[in-house]
């Protein structure tokens, strides 16, 4: 379940630029759209588990930076994605092995076999055979949505370690957590942008039943998501959500006419066997 878990977030998440990108179209933009999403999301969890409010008093730091990192998480892929090149923010933000491996090796005490490593070394080949652009050099930040990327992939990569850390918190407060933070990492930029009240009469009928079904969407996929990180090694979790290349590859495919070429599907191939052989990564205890 854990593993079906992972892989089910990671191919909401490889989908869900389109609809943000067919409401920027629509005069919503990503900010905008972020936070009434991610409110409805709140609003929707709030509603199926009234009582996760209860865990506040207790809840502590942990809570409080799995917040941040996790907001920044999510409003910084949105970003990232409405204002770059899909698959080369996709790239950066899935660095986010490495950083993991840091993170929890300093946090939870885990190390890799040579399992783990070999599978992060199929992943990044198959990221590497996707993406790689010879006119680019190599897949580092190009401009700020590449660099939002990066820096959300960092922050991912803290946030499913942050999780597992805090194994006190619920699921239903973890997951919390990731609407809010990401809510307050929105509001200050929509309020320096400035005009809301009218931004928001702007917003037709067919916006907001795209903005309803996405803020239903995203409160179900985080606490799938936030059940699979509980409940799988971080180094393990990172790897499959790596999935989320191919469904985002195949989806800008049919969904925005870009074709994929043969080391697409290769690469494609590459990851998605990676994600399988991920059953062999153990995390073993410095004790």
């Amino acid at each position: 379940m854990p593993v079906a878990g992972a892989l089910t977030g990671a191919l909401v998440w490889g989908l869900i630029w389109y609809p943000y990108r067919v409401l920027q179209d629509a005069g919503v933009s990503g900010t905008l759209a972020t936070l009434i999403t991610y409110l409805l999301a709140m609003l929707c969890g709030m509603l199926m588990l009234p009582g996760a409010w209860r865990e506040l008093p207790r809840a502590g730091w942990w809570a409080l930076l799995l917040v941040f990192c996790a907001g920044w998480t999510n409003f910084g892929y949105v970003l990232a994605v409405l204002y770059g090149e899909v698959m080369r923010v996709l790239l950066l933000f899935y660095l986010a092995p490495l950083w993991t491996i840091l993170f929890s090796y300093w946090l939870l005490g885990e190390r890799l076999n040579r399992y783990g490593y070999l599978v992060i070394l199929l992943s990044f080949s198959g990221a590497v055979i996707m993406l790689w652009e010879p006119h680019l050099g190599l897949p580092l930040p190009q401009n700020i949505a590449e660099w939002i990327g990066l820096s959300a992939g960092m922050a991912f990569a803290l946030s499913n370690v942050v999780s597992r850390r805090a194994a006190h918190l619920s699921l239903q407060i973890k997951s919390y957590s990731v609407w809010l933070g990401t809510i307050l990492l929105a509001i200050p930029l929509l309020l320096w942008q400035g005009g809301l009240p009218e931004r928001l009469l702007a917003i037709d009928a067919q916006a907001w039943l795209i903005l309803g079904l996405l803020g239903i969407v995203l409160c179900c996929s985080t606490f799938v998501l936030q059940f699979a990180i509980a409940n799988l090694s971080a180094n393990r979790a990172i790897i499959l959500f790596l999935f989320e290349l191919v469904a985002a590859a195949i989806s800008s495919y049919f969904l925005a006419n870009e074709a994929m070429q043969l080391r697409d599907w290769v690469g494609a191939l590459l990851i998605v066997s990676a994600s399988l052989l991920s059953g062999k990564l153990l995390a073993v205890s410095k004790s």
